[in-house]
């Protein structure tokens, strides 16, 4: 999304290997409030927690009000952060809704089996009815005259990563976790266990951009942003799949 928001800004950004092929962001109405708010729609008029106000979360939110018919303004966005000051934004009541990430989704579905979930992009389904593609979440970029400089840093980078996504897709998520440090994983592995499961499928197989996904990034923050919305963007000008390709032919990690 850096790529798609500074070419409004005419700096030229190019993405050249994907790792998150899906955003993992969660529409998920607070508990208090389950029986109150059972769809996008009604969250007008209500407070809607993001991780801060002009971040991806709010370019999320705004874009789903939008795409289900309702003023993206009409909602009051709260920035609550991220981890546990979401969650106890959430379970305090001080806020509605929230736009939030993982392990902070598991966390609160732990505690809560009915949460409502309006929307969960860190699933292939959602993300693919919500956007019409696959959202990248993540890639490595730099300028492009960078990249068209350093073409050897360029594709020994895209190799890292490649092969970095083989091995977490030919890996358990008991395994993954087993090679993590442990503050990382923290005291309750179960917790954590859960988490990986739910964010492993967001990780890319392939490394490539899908131009749809492009596409879906800049749709999204067209509707929270004039200044993108007016630019006339050339999306495909903002990624290039040269580098996976190459892996492909050299390494055999890109499918």
């Amino acid at each position: 999304d850096h790529c798609v928001n500074l070419a409004a800004k005419k700096q030229e950004l190019q993405a050249f290997v994907v790792y998150d092929r899906y955003p993992g962001l969660v529409l998920v109405v607070a508990p208090s409030r389950t029986n109150d708010i059972k769809s996008v729609k009604d969250l007008a008029g209500k407070k809607v927690g993001v991780s801060a106000p002009g971040s991806s979360t709010d370019f999320f939110l705004k874009y789903m009000l939008k795409k289900n018919g309702v003023d993206p303004t009409s909602a009051a966005v709260i920035g609550v952060g991220l981890g546990a000051t979401a969650v106890a934004a959430m379970e305090q009541g001080q806020i509605d809704a929230a736009v939030m990430l993982d392990p902070s989704v598991t966390v609160l579905q732990g505690s809560h089996k009915d949460l409502r979930i309006l929307s969960d992009t860190r699933t292939q389904k959602d993300t693919l009815e919500t956007f019409g593609g696959e959202y990248p979440g993540g890639a490595l970029y730099s300028t492009a005259a960078w990249v068209a400089k350093h073409e050897k840093e360029t594709q020994a980078l895209t190799n890292a990563i490649l092969a970095t996504l083989a091995w977490i897709h030919s890996h358990s998520p008991e395994e993954i976790m087993a090679k993590m440090p442990e503050e990382t994983v923290g005291k309750n592995k179960d917790l954590y266990l859960a988490a990986l499961k739910n964010t492993i499928p967001m990780y890319s197989e392939t490394g490539k951009m899908d131009p749809k996904g492009a596409d879906a990034v800049l749709a999204v923050f067209s509707v929270g942003s004039p200044e993108v919305a007016n630019a006339k963007i050339d999306v495909s000008k903002t990624f290039t799949n040269t580098f996976v390709e190459q892996a492909k032919k050299t390494t055999g990690n890109a499918k």
